[in-house]
């Protein structure tokens, strides 16, 4: 079996991307300042990248998960010419009051809810000891410490200059 590696898990909307709310094409798509490089980092490092992002708008009808698809696979293309990859992007399309019936329910996958940490720590051989999250609202840092991680809050900047810090103070017993 292969070695267990760390995890990066990432919010996409106000982490990797500006948050101009549901966001879901190109278009309206922004890189925050350093997440390329920030992604490029981690993945020099040897650490799994993945992506954890409650898409509620799905849920809501504001677009659909081919929209979504086609936005991450636009960031995926973006990432690579910077040097960079994402090992997986973890969705949860549901939300309790939603518009499209199918998606109207609840989830553990839902931040605060751990489930697509748990799930990508399913999927891949993930040292969640010393695995972390970096989030910018509270449900992030709940669904962390649910699945075991570190959880660290994003508030702005440069989020590679924030990524930065956060393994310092992840490597000095910081869990966040």
């Amino acid at each position: 079996m292969a070695d267990r590696r760390p995890a990066l898990f990432l919010d996409r909307d106000g982490v990797l991307n500006v948050d101009r709310g549901y966001v879901s094409r190109v278009e309206d798509f922004e890189w925050v300042d350093g997440a390329r490089e920030c992604v490029a980092n981690f993945n020099r490092r040897g650490w799994f990248v993945f992506v954890v992002t409650n898409q509620s708008g799905i849920a809501r009808g504001l677009y659909t998960e081919a929209d979504m698809h086609t936005l991450h696979a636009h960031m995926e293309a973006e990432l690579e010419a910077a040097g960079a990859r994402i090992d997986r992007f973890y969705h949860a399309p549901w939300h309790e009051e939603g518009e499209v019936a199918r998606y109207r329910k609840s989830s553990i996958d839902r931040k605060p809810g751990p489930g697509m940490l748990l799930q990508a720590m399913a999927d891949f051989n993930v040292n969640r000891e010393q695995s972390f999250l970096i989030g910018d609202k509270e449900t992030d840092m709940e669904a962390a410490r649910a699945a075991g991680v570190g959880a660290f809050l994003f508030r702005g900047g440069n989020i590679a200059t924030f990524a930065e810090w956060a393994l310092a103070s992840f490597e000095d017993g910081a869990r966040g």
